[in-house]
């Protein structure tokens, strides 16, 4: 049977009394007589009541102005889709007032995130939407807000002992651990395992360092670190001594290489150095669906990508923070996205607009 929506008025009849009445019983404000307090709640618990959130929020026509404090895609394409997501999320949420300020930075230069977080505690917004990209300069910002009551959402990479509204991304240890996996079935011989942090300082990328530890224990936790050598090396496109010397370098001295785990979405610079070398038996794993991996990826010289999902990951952060500010809702600490493994077989059902 459908179910009827139960609305103030009706509360109001049973216990025999004003709409006014039961709207302050609702919100716990006014003076309203002990007896017909108890009377109103009992009603409520008993109809079920539910309030309408929607319909309040539209009522109420108070404006929420959101931050998002993001790379700039210009600069990396895989952040176009996080981009894409909350503009997405934006459009939806634009009735019940919600606009965005964005606040873009260099991902590769320290100061420039410095200089945009500090915007954004000038503009003091209702919420705000952050990929932490930069652990140590983030730390004293997300401080700063929580002091000033800005509820914040972190994307794309997980920070330990802060206390954001929620997490959105994957979970990056078992992430880690499913690129071990994959390329344990494509591994039929002892060798070495490389893990390249591609155009990254590791030192500050707390993210990765979490995938590399679950990449390892991988190994470990199946007793094949004996077999498989795991190594780890910051690789930089373009190297200043040639654009290839690193990985030059690296098959010298691990002639056993097998296979490659590219912690980012850089796994087509790997790509294109295999390919220019014609080095058909290196499985190479990476993440992202942006266009040069794609293309990798379709050649075969990827042989899996993992799917971030970045821009569910900026469309969720937009909406965990209206269901906070606007809904009222509970918000879940962390919302891990699923691991979706990509192969040229199934890139197409990826790439749907929708």
């Amino acid at each position: 049977m459908k179910k009827k929506i139960v609305r103030i008025k009706d509360i109001a009849e049973r216990a025999q009394t004003s709409k006014g009445t039961v709207d302050r019983v609702l919100h716990n404000r006014g003076r309203v007589a002990d007896d017909v307090r108890e009377r109103i709640l009992a009603i409520i618990k008993e109809l079920n009541y539910e309030p309408n959130l929607i319909a309040q929020s539209l009522k109420s026509q108070r404006a929420f102005n959101l931050a998002a404090l993001i790379p700039d895609p210009n600069l990396d394409s895989y952040w176009e889709a996080p981009h894409d997501g909350l503009e997405k999320a934006e459009k939806e949420l634009r009735q019940y007032g919600v606009h965005i300020s964005k606040f873009i930075f260099n991902s590769h230069a320290e100061p420039s995130f410095i200089a945009k977080a500090k915007e954004v505690t000038r503009e003091h917004p209702d919420g705000l939407l952050i990929a932490p990209i930069f652990y140590k300069e983030a730390l004293p910002f997300f401080k700063e807000w929580e002091e000033m009551g800005i509820p914040y959402v972190l994307f794309n990479t997980q920070i330990e002992h802060v206390n954001p509204l929620c997490y959105i991304g994957q979970d990056s240890y078992r992430s880690g651990s499913l690129a071990a996996k994959i390329l344990r079935f494509g591994l039929h011989s002892p060798g070495t395992v490389l893990v390249a942090h591609v155009n990254e300082d590791i030192s500050n990328s707390a993210h990765l360092i979490t995938k590399e530890d679950g990449f390892r224990d991988y190994f470990k936790g199946e007793k094949l670190d004996d077999t498989f050598k795991v190594i780890s090396k910051e690789i930089n496109f373009p190297d200043e001594e040639g654009p290839d010397k690193q990985l030059d370098e690296l098959r010298q001295q691990y002639p056993d290489l097998g296979a490659v785990y590219v912690t980012n979405s850089k796994a087509f610079e790997v790509a294109a150095y295999l390919e220019k070398n014609a080095l058909t038996d290196i499985k190479l794993v990476g993440y992202d669906l942006i266009e040069h991996n794609q293309q990798y990826l379709n050649k075969g010289i990827i042989d899996f990508l993992i799917n971030q999902n970045p821009l569910g990951q900026g469309y969720w952060g937009i909406h965990q923070l209206a269901n906070h500010l606007i809904f009222k809702k509970e918000i879940p600490a962390i919302k891990f996205l699923p691991l979706d493994i990509i192969t040229k077989e199934n890139l197409d059902y990826y790439l749907d607009p929708q």
